[in-house]
């Protein structure tokens, strides 16, 4: 079991212009995957409210994972990528390299994705393309992993042991 929370990135979403369909599905797919979903919060791609944000979900609710859906692309208001960046500590490429890769095998369209991720303290950060699709998919590649992330954060044993015969 994990804490965690759920960003969606979006102007539109924000405005109450368009459903946040994406941020409902992630939200419905971390309690899957055995999450404790704290919180569920909409902002609209503005870097300085998703820094702050994100520093308020790592540093104040101490979650183990926020993952984020929207705001990764290509247009001039895709901020997402640096507004992480900016709160991070360490990043954690071979993920958002993983997700764009198991993205592509499904449509090229995935490596247009500019999603980062890594960790601010003990809590993972990870950047979601904005439609229920590339969720979807993104969280299929990361329900295996998140557990084992967590421990690592948490810094719990995480010894490889060899099995004895």
């Amino acid at each position: 079991m994990f804490r965690a929370a759920a960003v969606t990135i979006s102007d539109k979403c924000y405005a109450g212009e368009r459903e946040d369909v994406s941020g409902d599905l992630l939200v419905d797919l971390l309690r899957a995957a055995g999450a404790e979903v704290v919180t569920h919060a909409l902002v609209p791609d503005e870097p300085d409210q998703i820094q702050r944000l994100l520093i308020y979900l790592a540093d104040e609710l101490h979650v183990d994972v926020v993952l984020t859906t929207g705001g990764t692309g290509f247009t001039p208001r895709d901020h997402t990528p640096e507004a992480t960046r900016a709160v991070l500590d360490r990043e954690a490429p071979g993920l958002a390299e993983v997700l764009r890769w198991e993205g592509y095998r499904r449509t090229p369209q995935a490596v247009l994705s500019r999603g980062v991720a890594g960790l601010r303290g003990r809590t993972l950060i990870i950047n979601l393309p904005g439609s229920p699709r590339a969720v979807r998919e993104g969280m299929e590649v990361l329900v295996p992993i998140l557990p084992h992330a967590v421990q690592m954060a948490r810094g719990e044993d995480t010894e490889h042991r060899e099995r004895e015969a």
